[in-house]
């Protein structure tokens, strides 16, 4: 990929509520880094979940692209904004360089996040904080056929709260394993303040020409 062209890495990630949900901000030393570095970066905030479904949150991110005239990105998405990556890059495949999954949701169409973790054999509401809100219920239909030309990496973090959830997209990989990069960190949940040097590096890898 041509690091001239790049214009950037935007992730999908959790909504912020005052319940002290991670947002945008779990991104901040990434963002710096990664501008350091000389890359255009965006790290937003998602609506709130009460305030807005899965779709919304597509949108949020369609319209980020759009307004700062993002073409052949790098999209990232953690956790739940795995679903959020999936739906962007299935509704405009053209913007999309790579897409990377880190620790995150990795659906089939039809599935929401409720369904995907069920699909582990766990209860979604076993989760803290893990409620029935709109963008984690909501079924994610799209043309697998869209995406399935881009470059995709998947980033599983081995210390994990989620490793049976994430073991399912291991499982997905493995079976249809074209166009696919898999790293496993010795990380929690959150890489990015675990092993951040190490994280770095992964991103830093596909933003570099290819």
């Amino acid at each position: 990929m041509d690091t001239a062209t790049w214009n950037g890495l935007t992730t999908g990630e959790e909504v912020f509520t005052e319940d002290g949900k991670m947002g945008g901000e779990i991104w901040d030393g990434t963002v710096s880094f990664l501008r350091d570095q000389g890359h255009r970066t965006f790290a937003p905030t998602l609506a709130g979940e009460y305030s807005c479904n899965l779709s919304g949150h597509i949108r949020e991110i369609c319209v980020l692209l759009a307004e700062n005239n993002l073409h052949d990105v790098i999209l990232v998405g953690h956790s739940y904004g795995g679903m959020v990556i999936t739906g962007v890059a299935a509704r405009i495949p053209e913007n999309v360089g790579r897409l990377v999954y880190v620790d995150a949701a990795l659906p089939y169409s039809g599935q929401s996040l409720y369904d995907l973790i069920e699909s582990a054999g766990i209860d979604a509401g076993s989760f803290s904080g893990l409620e029935p809100a709109p963008p984690y219920v909501e079924k994610l239909f799209f043309d697998p056929s869209k995406i399935r030309a881009i470059p995709k990496t998947y980033i599983l973090c081995t210390k994990s709260d989620f490793v049976s959830v994430t073991g399912v997209a291991r499982r997905k990989i493995e079976a249809d394993p074209d166009g696919w990069e898999y790293f496993e960190l010795p990380a929690s949940h959150v890489p990015m303040a675990d092993m951040p040097a190490e994280f770095y590096g992964l991103l830093l890898g596909k933003s570099a020409k290819e």
